[in-house]
This record gives C-alpha cells, sequence and structure tokens, in this order.
C-alpha cells in the first residue's frame, strides 16, 4: 500500500538536497522545482525575528512555485541562521564561508527554519521551528580541515558548514530537532499532509 495518494501532485520549490532527501527518506513522491527569486534582495526587505524571516521567504518560494504549477500542492522551505542579531547567508566562496565560521566560534547560533505550502499561489499552510547550536573554540587547522573535507558546503548550507557531515565536529553543543538543523520542519509538514488527506492517516 502506497504512503502518498496520487493527487494532487507534490512540488518541493527547493534545489536543496538535505530537504529533497528528508522528504524522499519520508516516503513522498514530488517533483523539484527550486523557484526562481532573488533570496538575497527579499531578505534585504525583512526585518523582525529570523522566524518570521523565514516563514516568509518559504512562504515567497511556495507562491511563486505553485503560480506555475497550480494543479500541485506547492512544499517552499527556507533557513535563517542568526548570531548576536546577525543575520548569515550563504558563503560566496572559501575566504567567506571561513571568516562565518571564525565569527561562530565559541558562541551559540540559531537555526531558524521554515516550511509553506501552496496552491494555485495562494499560502494555505506554514509552520516554523528553531534550533540553537553551540560552536567549540575550534583550532584553524580544524576549520581548514573541515572546509577542506567537506568543499560542498562551503556554497550550499548558511553558515558554510554541514552537521550531517564533518561540520559536525566544529559542534558542543545542540539544541532542537534535527530536521529543523537540516532546514525542513518535517513532522510538522507531515502532519499538515495527513491533514489533507494527502498522506495516509
Amino acid at each position: 500500500m502506497a504512503l502518498q495518494r496520487e493527487r494532487p501532485a507534490l512540488v518541493l520549490a527547493s534545489g536543496s538536497a538535505a530537504r529533497a532527501t528528508l522528504l524522499r527518506a519520508a516516503g513522498l513522491r514530488f517533483h523539484v522545482a527550486p523557484a526562481d527569486l532573488d533570496e538575497r534582495a527579499i531578505r534585504r526587505t525583512l526585518g523582525g525575528e529570523a522566524g518570521e524571516a523565514a516563514i516568509a521567504l518559504a512562504a515567497a518560494k511556495a507562491r511563486a512555485g505553485s503560480e506555475t504549477a497550480p494543479e500541485a500542492l506547492v512544499i517552499g522551505a527556507d533557513q535563517i541562521l542568526a548570531c548576536e542579531g546577525r543575520w548569515f547567508e550563504k558563503p560566496a566562496g572559501r575566504a567567506e564561508a571561513a571568516a562565518q565560521l571564525r565569527m561562530l566560534r565559541g558562541r551559540m547560533h540559531s537555526l531558524a527554519s521554515a516550511v509553506a505550502c501552496a496552491k494555485q499561489g495562494t499560502v494555505v499552510w506554514h509552520a516554523a521551528s528553531e534550533a540553537r547550536l553551540v560552536f567549540r573554540a575550534f583550532s584553524e587547522a580544524l576549520l581548514e580541515a573541515v572546509m577542506d573535507a567537506d568543499e560542498a558546503a562551503i556554497g550550499s548550507s548558511v553558515g558554510g558548514y554541514r552537521l550531517e557531515g564533518p561540520g559536525i565536529q566544529l559542534c558542543e553543543r545542540i539544541e532542537g530537532d534535527h530536521f529543523t538543523i537540516l532546514g525542513l520542519p518535517l513532522l510538522p509538514l507531515l502532519g499538515f499532509l495527513r491533514a489533507e488527506g494527502i498522506l495516509l492517516d
């Protein structure tokens, strides 16, 4: 018996490999169609709490995706890393990644993750969650070794690290949900899909 009903089709409006992996592992069938948005430009217009901004970005992705796939339920997601009042972007290169990791060294930072679903251009649901991480006072040698071992994280992950990879060695303490850290509040999303009759109850 299938875990998911055939209709409506699901679309993930995100190019994140981690999010796609989480959804596939949960048994969902979906198409990947990243939303065509200038995320950096949108972030610059947002203020307030990181969680609220993450919801706004997730909703923008879901809405944009649903305009091109009106018969589907479109999932948008976003994550914002905040440390001492500053929001961090995905680093543009190795030097920027190293600078970000040095700023996080020995400090606590938060990861605000959000997910939104849209139908026919209208957001019908959203949720957000937050995790907190404390980085060790790691050495420069470890910093360089982690970046060497996981170069893909430099441009694809906010903060320039991945806890599901060698980046875990930078971490001293974690408070929060594993799925939130990976950029997707998965349990609330699955609950919404069940309530909509898309997944088995």
